[in-house]
């Protein structure tokens, strides 16, 4: 019974950690829909002064 009980808390964990990593992509996503064309531009800009 106790060995059951962990293999539940392992896999709760795992999808604690599934969670996180998706809400980090979804931050990013929205971070690069906002800024997309910002960065772009500071990019291009970088790339055009460059030797």
């Amino acid at each position: 019974m106790c060995m059951l009980h962990f293999r539940r808390e392992v896999g709760q964990g795992l999808v604690e950690y599934a969670l996180i990593a998706l809400l980090i992509a979804l931050v990013v996503l929205v971070a690069l829909t906002i800024f997309g064309q910002t960065v772009s531009g500071l990019y291009s800009r970088i790339l055009s002064a460059w030797p």
